[in-house]
């Protein structure tokens, strides 16, 4: 039997190695530019940094004065470790079962051609424009949250002057068969906290130790962890996106085995839910830091006090597209916010609604993680549910 032409193009973008920290978007961007000639899609580039694009293809609507929509999806991987892989991850092998093993198999090239092959499917129907512009955009950098990708991108006139309303993007797989629909993200706060105490020789006892000082930090930072997962524990409602998870990441210091050492620098990734108070949360940071001991201090690595929500009630037009494309298509799903940080945190802060949906079911969330695969069968019926919520999204009026 032939292969569906769609899973041959998702295995020959699997293809592309785009791993980081030196991924070849020249090649990417060469792939892609090919993938648009062959559909009939305009395409161009912006090169953000020397070897790094952005690939923009559009599609223009019959009513060019509305807002567009944005299909988006990162290009870029996270690193392997291929002595952990049964294959190799940029090999796009498939198995007799028609699993297809590679980097990006979920996250998230997968989507990107989704996308491409729902409008094939489209243009196969003798439709080829909808009522608003459609721009399917390909950014790079997103695993690294780097200034050269959405960033940095969304922030410039180029951005601008696509004039988005709205913006489809990455969800994640789900191990049943209920869909997972993310209207918002958690916010990722990484503190980096700096514990200076008394040194000396490791044979006496020393008071005011800056280990002293990081056992009570961590102390807070695990007594605050635990109430969040009590809260979790116990309503059967909420996911982990409706609380705020904390984890002490890194620990630095010491110099020798028989020294106590002057200070101990402690990193925590804190990801608190737009559903709490964010002051309160940022109180409790400052409330760490007191109790842990005279002189500590900490500082933000990565900091947002901006609650990025998008509607996700019948009475905004998009969800209410989507709503109906996913009912139409018979799809069971559950909305949600997402644990993690995606690309679309840089588009709503734009004042651009955004949604976050991979159309992934009964299949192991295996984003990061060795042996990542999706199934062809899967990956199919993902394109039959963009064509139904394309043609939706990109007919509100």
């Amino acid at each position: 039997m032939s292969e569906d032409i769609g899973v041959t193009r998702f295995r020959e973008y699997l293809q592309v190695n785009t791993e980081q920290p030196k991924p070849d978007y020249v090649a990417c961007r060469d792939f892609l530019f090919k993938y648009a000639d062959e559909l009939g899609i305009e395409r161009r580039s912006i090169e953000t940094a020397p070897g790094t694009f952005f690939v923009i293809m559009t599609i223009p609507g019959s009513r060019p004065e509305l807002p567009s929509i944005m299909l988006y999806s990162h290009t870029d991987v996270v690193p392997t470790f291929r002595e952990f892989w049964t294959h190799d991850p940029y090999s796009a092998f498939k198995d007799e079962q028609g699993n297809i093993f590679a980097r990006g198999a979920q996250d998230m090239k997968c989507v990107g051609v989704q996308y491409m092959e729902a409008l094939r499917n489209w243009f196969a129907k003798g439709v080829k424009q909808w009522t608003r512009t459609i721009h399917i955009v390909w950014g790079p950098d997103e695993e690294i949250g780097h200034i050269n990708g959405m960033k940095g991108f969304a922030v410039t006139e180029e951005f601008k002057k696509l004039n988005i309303d709205f913006a489809l993007d990455e969800g994640i797989a789900c191990d049943d068969d209920v869909y997972k629909v993310f209207y918002a993200e958690r916010i990722p706060w990484w503190v980096k906290v700096t514990l200076p105490g008394n040194p000396g020789h490791g044979s006496k006892f020393i008071e005011q130790t800056a280990v002293e000082k990081l056992h009570k930090l961590i102390a807070s930072v695990d007594e605050f962890r635990n109430e969040q997962k009590a809260l979790l524990a116990g309503n059967p409602e909420l996911t982990v996106g409706d609380v705020t998870t904390s984890n002490v990441t890194i620990i630095n210091g010491g110099v020798q085995v028989n020294v106590v050492p002057e200070k101990f620098e402690a990193y925590i990734d804190i990801r608190v839910t737009p559903l709490q108070d964010l002051d309160v949360v940022r109180a409790r940071v400052d409330q760490w830091a007191k109790d842990a001991g005279e002189g500590v201090t900490y500082e933000f690595m990565q900091f947002s006090n901006c609650k990025l929500i998008s509607p996700s009630t019948r009475e905004d037009p998009f969800w209410a597209a989507i709503d109906d494309g996913l009912k139409k298509e018979g799809c069971k799903y559950k909305k949600e916010i997402f644990i993690g940080a995606t690309d679309s945190r840089f588009v709503r802060a734009q004042g651009i609604r955004a949604i976050g949906f991979s159309p992934i079911i009964n299949t192991p969330s295996l984003l990061h993680d060795h042996n990542e695969f999706l199934n062809e069968k899967t990956f199919l019926r993902g394109v039959q549910i963009y064509e139904t919520l394309i043609n939706n999204l990109a007919n509100v009026n």
